[in-house]
């Protein structure tokens, strides 16, 4: 089963004073993925830079540099473009059980972009947490899969957390949205991602688009108003990567299209850069994922 979507997404910066030497790294463009497909789309800015390139980062995402030489009010970054995506291969849990879980780690010899041990220790966003670790424990029972405890952890933080797009702020730490219990996808995923490290289950952090229009009968998902956020695990060498959506309990599939893959939000951000300028700024996201 597979579904194609037209994609529309606009980050908006409108400054108090002109900035000049302004320069972003765009994380806009959809990934190509075994099972995800960018059938076309394009990333561009309003105004045109004075300097750009398109690249992949460490972890293979799509990166285009731009710079602008002049001073600027106000900026658009924009993707447009149409992305097929399959549904994930599913089926019987194949995955080892937790306690084995590292002796499989081990015997990983690879540290490439997608190696479980780049997704273990402490990564720029985020580090070890006691009270997460902790409430971590409470989720598993002796004897579980990985990819079971992995379930049981995402499933628990659906039922902890509000989602509640004031609660919080992209700069929230995983503490400070745990121990509130509110926040949207970014706050929850990094809790999650937070949670399996300190269970020895290799976690990293994946930004996207979730389905704007549900299917007939289905209620709508939360996250679909801006790019939405959800976990990759990884669940020993037989199954290798799975993907899980906590802000809705449920596993990351169709109605979810990939951008960036990374260890934590600092990884993926779609729009990030620097400038000279005096004042705030406000920023203001548009997406639209619509069903073809």
């Amino acid at each position: 089963m597979s579904q194609t979507y037209d994609i529309k997404l606009k980050i908006s910066y409108v400054y108090d004073s002109p900035a000049a030497a302004h320069r972003a790294l765009l994380r806009m463009l959809p990934r190509n993925l075994p099972d995800q497909q960018l059938l076309y789309g394009v990333v561009t800015t309003d105004p045109a830079p004075d300097y750009r390139l398109d690249d992949l980062d460490f972890f293979g995402n799509p990166v285009t540099e731009v710079a602008h030489e002049r001073r600027l009010s106000e900026i658009d970054f924009r993707f447009e473009g149409r992305v097929r995506r399959h549904r994930p291969a599913g089926g019987l849990d194949l995955s080892c059980g937790l306690g084995a879980l590292a002796a499989e780690v081990v015997q990983i010899q690879s540290i490439a972009a997608d190696s479980p041990h780049h997704f273990l220790g402490a990564s720029p966003r985020l580090r070890h947490e006691p009270e997460i670790a902790a409430f971590a424990r409470d989720c598993i029972e002796r004897g579980m899969s990985t990819l079971a405890a992995a379930d049981a952890v995402s499933l628990a933080l659906n039922e902890a957390f509000d989602f509640d797009p004031e609660a919080t702020e992209v700069t929230t730490t995983p503490i400070e949205a745990f121990r509130a219990r509110r926040g949207v996808c970014q706050d929850i995923s990094h809790v999650m991602i937070t949670a399996l490290r300190s269970l020895g289950i290799p976690a990293g952090y994946v930004s996207g688009f979730l389905r704007t229009i549900p299917p007939e009968g289905q209620a709508r998902l939360e996250g679909a108003d801006a790019m939405h956020a959800w976990v990759r695990a990884w669940v020993g060498g037989e199954v290798g990567w799975v993907e899980f959506d906590p802000t809705n309990a449920i596993r990351a599939g169709t109605d979810h299209v990939t951008v960036a893959i990374g260890r934590d939000y600092s990884d993926v951000a779609p729009a990030k850069g620097s400038l000279r300028s005096e004042g705030s700024h406000e920023t203001t996201h548009q997406v639209d994922v619509i069903p073809v």
